[in-house]
This record gives structure tokens, sequence and C-alpha cells, in this order.
């Protein structure tokens, strides 16, 4: 028999921004129901920053093994066991699961369903043999990875972020199809563990970031041992014996690369098929759930965040999106998700931050209004002390100072973006970063550099010289 519920709230999809929404309006005191098909938690916790964040850091130990004669100690080479440095990153899962946990979220009074959900009705969802009507519904059901149309692609086995945790033999030789945040991420972990690795990128690396601050990481990768091919056309994928080949097209011909694994990290897509959304008038596109700016969907009852939108691909942004939900749906207060900046990272070895726009989408929009201020990190004591040098620091403003976006590429680029996402945030000047007093010696010290640099040519303008010595003289 159905069992007929009635909610506040209905939640859709149990990853990083369902949970923050379910959580919230529960804790507002609002009757809500959760349903998640699979493990609450979802991409971030299973598949995506956090275990390969956990694999990065096993990377980052043995590279440091290799190169600490910087400081005096002896270098060597590390002994990689990749199914223990793979056990590694179960336990850092397991260690943060009880956080996402059901249990968790029946104790804050979220009904948790396990269950395929489907709208049979503009306002009703089935859950197994639960019907669920609600004020409002939230869809949070994320994204997938999916494999670009590659003849003979699925003819052979290969890895996805999906499946590569779960992998427990090191490859021999790891191909990876993408020169995205993901490919290159687990390209320069497996290197670092023992890996010959080959990445193929369609266009060029990191596409959306600043290309002055991606040519840092791809020096370094190169560096370590990364063969990269960009502009790379991958025709077909054949097999060769136990080999995986991937078939390049080139000026010369065709290039046969054969490796042990192949990893697929060549784009997403959202999970909306099951759902049945045209039931309910909600409006989709390939790219995800269409919303407007106070992320409602053609269904003003149902909204959507998250990677199900399309906007802003981010377990960070999903929650901050959830946030917004929670201001706009429960407190009625104005929100508009195309005024919120957008920060991310790609967790290299440098590390590439960025927030706000580059300078290229800067000039499109301002013109010549553009200023660019630089500061190197080889000019900062602390990155001397530490030989983490490479990199830099790079900031665009509009003809006042005010702050239109920010990259950085070197050592801890992600914490180091979170002075300038502040600034987009507020709206203000680069001369408010500039003032700040800062300890040294610190890695944080470059931002204040940098935003001096803005007022170098000013302040030590002849005209500027002039008007102190007249002061100096007057008093």
């Amino acid at each position: 028999m159905t069992q007929r519920l009635q909610f506040d709230v209905c939640v859709v999809g149990g990853g990083a921004a369902g949970l923050v929404v379910a959580a919230g309006a529960a804790q507002l005191g609002l009757k809500v129901a959760l349903i998640e098909r699979a493990r609450m938690g979802g991409d971030c916790l299973y598949y995506g920053c956090v275990p390969s964040k956990a694999l990065i850091a096993a990377a980052q130990v043995a590279q440091g093994m290799r190169h600490a004669d910087r400081f005096g100690v002896r270098s060597v080479e590390p002994e990689v066991d990749y199914a223990a440095a793979m056990g590694h990153v179960r336990g850092v899962i397991a260690a943060i699961e009880p956080n996402d946990s059901v249990e968790r979220f029946e104790g804050l009074g979220v009904h948790v369903i396990k269950a395929p959900a489907r709208f049979v009705a503009r306002d009703e969802v089935m859950a197994g043999d639960v019907s669920i009507r609600a004020r409002r519904f939230v869809l949070a059901t994320g994204s997938r990875p999916t494999a670009p149309p590659i003849p003979g692609l699925a003819d052979v086995p290969y890895l996805t972020n999906e499946t590569l945790f779960d992998n427990r033999v090191r490859p021999d030789h790891l191909l990876v199809i993408g020169g995205g945040a993901i490919g290159l991420e687990m390209a320069q972990a497996h290197r670092r563990l023992g890996s010959r690795v080959t990445v193929l990128e369609a266009a060029r690396l990191m596409a959306n970031d600043d290309p002055e601050l991606v040519d840092v990481v791809r020096q370094r990768l190169a560096a370590e041992g990364i063969e990269i091919r960009e502009q790379a056309k991958v025709t077909r994928i054949e097999r060769a014996g136990d080999q995986i080949v991937a078939v390049v097209a080139s000026d010369n011909g065709e290039t046969h690369l054969a490796a042990s694994h192949l990893l697929v990290a060549a784009g997403r897509a959202p999970n909306i098929e099951e759902l049945d959304l045209d039931k309910a008038g909600v409006a989709v596109t390939r790219k995800g759930v269409t919303v407007d700016r106070r992320l409602r969907t053609s269904n003003r009852r149902i909204y959507a965040v998250g990677d199900v939108n399309g906007l802003a691909p981010f377990t960070h942004m999903a929650g901050a999106q959830a946030a917004l939900v929670i201001k706009h749906a429960m407190f009625r207060l104005p929100i508009n998700v195309a005024a919120m900046p957008v920060p991310w990272c790609t967790y290299t070895d440098p590390e590439v931050a960025q927030v706000g726009m580059t300078e290229a989408r800067a000039r499109q929009a301002h013109g010549e209004g553009v200023r660019v201020v630089r500061w190197r990190l080889h000019d900062n004591d602390r990155a001397q002390a530490e030989h983490e040098t490479e990199g830099l620091v790079k900031v665009v403003t509009d003809r006042r100072g005010r702050v239109l976006g920010a990259g950085i590429a070197g050592s801890r680029a992600g914490e180091l973006i979170q002075v300038w996402c502040l600034a987009l945030s507020r709206r203000m000047k680069i001369g408010a970063v500039a003032q700040m007093v800062v300890p040294y010696p610190t890695l944080g010290e470059i931002n204040k550099r940098a935003a001096g640099a803005y007022f170098t040519d000013w302040l030590f303008s002849p005209r500027t010289r002039w008007i102190v010595g007249w002061l100096f003289r007057l008093w």
C-alpha cells in the first residue's frame, strides 16, 4: 500500500547541497523529508573532493621524500604501497561519513527515505512506495561523469572518478583523457605514486583558468615527467592484449599510445533523467535544470541547487546555493545567485585558485579600464624558506580600483585566494587589502604586496615626490 506523507520541505538528493538545506530547514523547525537513492554525502564524499585530496596528500608525502635534500635531509625513493594509499583514502572517507549519516540527520528531525525519487505531479513525489507532498521541493541530485563519444571507448575497461578509488593495483601507465581539475590532480598524484602518466586534452589545460597561471602548473607537471598533449584529438580507443590504446590524430598521421589503465575525466552530466521532471512542469536543458536568479525552477514551488542546475559545479557553491534557498524559501529574503562570486581551485602542486573575472574576461567586459597587478612568490620570504617559490598572485581591477577578479598559482593557493573572495563578495577596492597588517613571514603577504603594487606608480611618481618635498619644507 502507498504511504502518504505531508511535509513543509522535501529535499531530493543527499549530497552537499541537499544536506545543507535539510539540516537548515529542520533546525528552523520545519517538517523536512530527505530522499536519497544511494549513499548520504554524495559525490564529494565518496568520489570527488574528499578521496581525491586524500590521495593527493599521500602523493605529496612521497614527493617530499624524493626532494628532502633541499632541506639538508637525505632524499630517498619512497616504497609506495598503492593499495595502502587507497586504504588511507577509505579511512578518510570513513572518518567523515558520520557527519553525513542517516542517523545524524534523523537526530536533527529529518525524515530520511532511502529510495529513488520521481515526480508524479507538480506537488507530489514518489519514493519507493511513499507518496510525499510538500509546500516546497529542493532538487539537489548532483551530477555524474560522462564519457566523450570516442569510438571503441565503450569496449574497453576505463576508470572515472566514481571507480578510480576502488582500484587497488597501481597503474603501470595511466592514460588520462581530460586536462581539467580531476584529470590533472589524479595525473600528478599517480605520477608521484610511481606510475607513468600521459594526459590528453582536446583543447588546452584548465581552459577556464588564466593561461598565465596555468603555465606554472604545466611546467611543473612536465618537470615531474608527465607527458602532456594539448589539442589532442582521440579518434578511437582499441585493445592490444592487456593494453588500452588511444589513437590520436596528428599532422603526421596517427599516434598510438598504449597504457595499462585509462582514466576518463572529460565531462559531467546532471542527474535528472529518472526524476520525471516533465510531470512537475520543470524545464531542463542538456546542462541541467533551468533556474532563475532565486534558484527557482519553472515550477515556482521547486528549487534546484548544486550541480543539477549546471551553474557552478563545485561543492562549495552547492553549499552556498543551499544557503540562498534557505534565505529565500524560509525567510522570504531577496537573493540573486548571479551576484555571488564563484571561487574555484585545482589542487595540483602548485595549486591554481581563481575567483571572479580572469584578465581576458575583465577586458572583454571593461575594455581599457582594466588594471592588472602581480606579485611573485619568489619575492616572498616564507616561500623562499620553504622552497615553494613557483607562482604568482594576479589581481584584476577596474579603473577605480574595485577588485574584479584574482588568481593565484602557487603553494596553498586555495587558502591564499580567500582574502580575494571576501573582496569580491563585499565589492571592496584593492586599497583595503593593501592596508591590511599581516603576520611576517607568511605566504599571505603576497596578497598585501600585490595590492600595494597597484599604488606603486602613483606613490613614487615625480608629482608625488614634488608634493612630499613641498610638504616637508613647510613642516
